[in-house]
């Protein structure tokens, strides 16, 4: 497909917080508000690429919009040029790291770039990078926090009938680990046995707790088991997935193709473990 080329413009980054309807309630955090920060690509032939960013905490988006607006003067008069503009930002930040805020920043820029040049062509960008449009299998996650077994219970059927979903995926993490095994059979009870289940720690365990808590829920028939310790732990990742039957799920913090690369050469625990796409937060 012949595109027609795209010059760099400007940058302009938006704050946004919203009041979540279920506050998320997870091991390592309570959060009530949701940043979010909107990102408009703009080009001199009038093609605005979009893209957002969701980094957790209100207080880190006082440095990721800073960090944004110092691409846009940076690449002007640039070609559109997502794998050139992706590695100009992540130099211009590799005295401070290429993890964390500096790699969330540019993958930001980094969406709104892909975005342009769909929009240019006029497919939707998996069309655009050789895919096709068709039906995804999705789960609601949007809710099925720390909370006791009778309040997730009811939260489940909720979630289900939100959108006809087939899957959902609560979290673990409580003082007491039967309060988590209490929590799932309250759910399972709720929607049935033909729902599919899949649950998130949060990063919230050390090795020790997550291997005890782990093998007490190998056998509860879930879909997976997401992030129970520190998401670079590999080799802890690895020892988790050589003992339980049931798959754990990485990846959702991988900074970039960088990470992505280490946690392959694990090869005891990628063999086992799903690997979730999301190459920057």
């Amino acid at each position: 497909m012949q595109l027609t080329p795209l010059t760099f413009k400007s940058v302009r980054a938006r704050a946004v917080v919203l009041k979540l309807r279920r506050p998320v309630v997870a091991r390592i955090a309570a959060i009530t508000d949701w940043p979010l920060i909107l990102i408009d690509l703009s080009t001199e032939e009038g093609i605005v690429g979009r893209s957002y960013l969701e980094p957790y905490t209100i207080k880190t988006m006082r440095y990721l919009i800073p960090a944004l607006q110092d691409f846009g003067v940076m690449l002007k008069g640039r070609r559109v040029a997502p794998v050139e503009l992706y590695d100009l930002a992540r130099r211009s930040l590799h005295f401070v790291g290429y993890q964390g805020l500096s790699m969330i920043a540019v993958s930001g820029l980094d969406m709104a770039a892909w975005d342009a040049l769909a929009k240019m062509s006029g497919v939707p960008l998996c069309v655009l990078l050789g895919g096709s449009v068709g039906p995804v299998k999705a789960y609601n996650s949007n809710g099925l926090w720390l909370q006791a077994p009778e309040v997730v219970a009811e939260d489940a059927i909720a979630l289900r009938e939100e959108g006809g979903f087939t899957a959902l995926k609560l979290r673990l993490g409580r003082d007491r680990a039967s309060d988590d095994l209490a929590a799932i059979h309250a759910i399972r009870a709720a929607v049935g046995d033909d729902m599919e289940l899949m649950a998130d720690f949060n990063q919230g365990l050390h090795l020790g707790e997550a291997l005890q808590r782990c093998h007490m829920i190998d056998d509860e028939g879930l879909a997976w088991i997401e992030e129970p310790i520190v998401y670079d732990n590999l080799d802890g990742y690895a020892q988790l997935t050589a003992e339980l039957k049931t798959p754990i799920q990485i990846g959702e913090n991988f900074y970039g193709p960088r990470d992505l690369h280490t946690a392959l050469q694990k090869r005891r625990a990628t063999l086992s473990c799903r690997i979730s796409c999301a190459l920057a937060v």
